[in-house]
């Protein structure tokens, strides 16, 4: 199914494009074909737990057509990786969700499944895995260092992975993704507008208690069981990831 699926794409890019026909004025009969361009990169990562059985489970799901999901790597536990589709295509994993002003997330980013249940760490073999496919991405796509979030930063009240026990602050150190230094030092102004600072890290602040809630579970995920609520030290936080967001 993949290949007949790829070889379909591949004879539509192939086609030379047909005139475009308008009343009243002469067709083009030949065609001008500009010799500037290449292919659409990704910008974005996007990062999911699988909340399914088993590695094995996830892949039979990601090729089955009725389920209508897909991603473009699945990572077992043991570190396995599984790519399931060329990263110049459009995987469909992200869904409804917004990041920014972006609202087709599926058509700029690349999805990375983890096998896990969202209840339970990550495990080191399977983090190694995605730290070393993370580095091969950025350099690869040019991936800008806050451009490395989870679908729940894009679909917030909407999904949660992946999961509060995801090592966030690890991945940030090695380049991926922001994160915030020494809080004591900060100094939150007096007209601070916290759901301002989430929308300029991204957040979609439509719903403004999911959208602290998606953000208490990246950045504060020992709080991020106690409702919608920051308190002084979330908000210095906050004001931190926004500075490094600006």
């Amino acid at each position: 199914m993949y290949k007949q699926q790829a070889k379909g794409y591949a004879s539509a890019l192939r086609l030379q494009p047909a005139p475009v026909h308008i009343d009243s004025v002469q067709d083009v009969s030949w065609w001008a074909g500009t010799t500037n361009f290449n292919m659409r990169k990704p910008n974005l990562v996007i990062i999911h737990h699988t909340a399914q059985n088993s590695c094995d489970q996830t892949l039979q799901t990601f090729t089955v057509t009725r389920t209508q999901v897909s991603a473009h790597y699945v990572i077992c536990r043991d570190g396995v990786v599984h790519q399931m589709l060329n990263d110049y295509l459009r995987a469909w994993h992200g869904g409804v969700a917004k990041w920014g002003n972006l609202t087709d997330i599926n058509s700029s980013s690349i999805g990375i499944e983890l096998d896990n249940s969202g209840t339970e760490p990550f495990d080191s073999l399977q983090v190694r895995s995605l730290l070393i496919l993370l580095d091969t991405l950025k350099h690869r796509y040019n991936i800008p260092t806050p451009n490395f979030i989870g679908h729940g930063d894009i679909a917030p009240g909407r999904k949660v992975d992946p999961s509060a026990w995801f090592p966030w602050q690890r991945l940030a150190e090695k380049g991926f993704g922001v994160w915030y230094g020494d809080t004591s030092l900060v100094t939150v102004p007096d007209n601070f507008n916290h759901l301002q600072a989430l929308r300029i890290i991204g957040y979609n602040v439509k719903d403004s208690s999911a959208a602290i809630a998606a953000f208490k579970r990246h950045f504060i995920p020992a709080d991020s069981t106690t409702g919608s609520e920051l308190n002084e030290g979330a908000r210095k936080i906050l004001y931190s990831v926004m500075e490094q967001s600006l």
